[in-house]
């Protein structure tokens, strides 16, 4: 039997085995742990002490540079920019994902093919950053022959305002016409019982309209004004006669004809198939004039890659790799809601508005805050996608804090500065992984 002193503690023999098992399973635990505190080591707190170091000595190493690295961090302008444009992803790349996965989450519960869609919204995620950037580059791309996003656009632009067919369209030599106000006019005014040759030249054959027919001369109308106006070159060296319509030469189908007398238009028409149009006896002594509209450059779309909007067009590519992310954690939070809940609301008459604002969306506040905080620390971080989708004309207007380092540690040698935006990341980081944290500690006691 264990021996035990009048006051009922322990023999001292046993006090000892029990602080030697103690010390023997602190040193099992020390053992077990140490290959990853050697790592911890190596890869994150020696990295950490040294940029610290770095960050107050010069470009050389050698010398002590006090805080001037880190005064540039507010001097520099590429710095700065980089700033601005990190604050712009922090505010606005973790709110739209969070928010279009809280949506996803919700309207997927309601409909058949919800596990279908939440798998295609998700499948961005396996897809890596270079390849996500690659695939936005091309989406992005400003001639709408390549770029989907502009192919679109020009689309829905040309269904409601088409553009013109002759955008490159001028007199050639010894033309009636002549420039005016984007437009062509007549040099001297036309009557009644006239046939007047509109030529132009400067549009490819292949695109002209697709109602194009073969040009005709108008003949002349008693009381009215006709003409042609048409495109006057045939292809072939001395092929062809100036000035008069040839048997290969196209009418300018569509093309608008007005007739202007002292400043104002008393009549228009519009060319036919051939070119031949025919005027009213009112346009009799006017000028004809063929307005700007008709020579519209076609319109290309977005410059989507533009300083304009380079940013918010990267941080599209980021909502749509990141909003699954937020929608599977977001719907696992969903599916813990009580039921019961939501039922009692629609009982007392709530709507379905007013159960996702005033119950379904509190509930899930600490889902929600945990989503969008990993998504602000995940976007202090970004580079793969501000580094590919830029072209070099918006790199600067594109420009992070993660970009800016890589660049002035590798491109510029410029090793302390770098150092010092390091470490100010860091900083930036900090406060929101403890926030985090003790979210997580504080649903851990719940």
């Amino acid at each position: 039997m264990t021996s035990v002193t009048a006051s009922g503690s322990a023999s001292a023999p046993e006090a000892r085995t029990r602080k030697s098992v103690t010390g023997t399973r602190k040193a099992v635990a020390a053992l077990f742990l140490l290959p990853a505190l050697v790592l911890l080591g190596a890869l994150v707190v020696y990295p950490i002490g040294y940029s610290l170091v770095r960050s107050f000595l010069d470009r050389s190493g050698d010398a002590f540079a006090g805080f001037d690295n880190y005064r540039a961090l507010f001097t520099d302008d590429s710095v700065r920019t980089a700033l601005k444009n990190t604050v712009i992803w922090v505010v606005l790349a973790p709110t739209v994902s969070t928010a279009l996965g809280l949506i996803f989450a919700v309207l997927t519960e309601r409909v058949r093919w919800g596990t279908a869609f939440k798998l295609v919204v998700f499948m961005p995620m396996a897809i890596s950053m270079l390849a996500a950037g690659i695939i936005f580059r091309l989406v992005y791309d400003a001639d709408p022959d390549k770029g989907a996003l502009n192919a679109v656009w020009v689309g829905v632009h040309d269904t409601f305002a088409e553009s013109s067919a002759f955008p490159n369209a001028h007199p050639g030599r010894r033309s009636p016409l002549a420039a005016e106000q984007g437009g062509f006019v007549t040099t001297s005014p036309v009557h009644t019982g006239q046939s007047v040759a509109l030529p132009l030249v400067g549009v490819a054959p292949d695109t002209m309209p697709k109602s194009s027919e073969r040009a005709v001369r108008a003949k002349p109308e008693p009381g009215k004004i006709t003409g042609t106006a048409w495109q006057d070159f045939t292809r072939g060296k001395g092929v062809g006669t100036l000035g008069a319509v040839d048997a290969s030469e196209q009418g300018y189908a569509g093309m608008r004809i007005e007739a202007v007398k002292g400043g104002e238009v008393v009549a228009f028409t519009t060319a036919a198939a051939d070119g031949t149009f025919t005027l009213p006896a009112a346009a009799d002594g006017a000028r004809l004039r063929l307005p700007a509209s008709n020579f519209k450059e076609p319109y290309n779309g977005v410059e989507w890659l533009g300083p304009s909007l380079v940013t918010p067009a990267v941080i599209g590519a980021y909502v749509w790799m990141w909003a699954g992310f937020a929608m599977v954690l977001i719907g696992a939070g969903l599916a813990a809601v009580p039921r019961e809940l939501l039922e009692a609301a629609r009982v007392d008459g709530a709507n379905e508005w007013q159960v996702f604002r005033r119950v379904t969306v509190p509930l899930l506040a600490p889902v929600l805050a945990v989503v969008t905080v990993t998504l602000m620390i995940n976007v202090l971080k970004i580079f793969d996608l501000v580094f590919i989708i830029p072209p070099g004309s918006s790199e600067h207007d594109a420009n992070v804090l993660a970009l800016e380092l890589y660049r002035k540690g590798f491109s510029e040698d410029q090793p302390g500065a770098a150092s010092a935006i390091a470490v100010f990341l860091l900083l930036l980081v900090i406060p929101v992984m403890l926030f985090n944290m003790r979210r997580l500690r504080r649903e851990v006691r719940r």
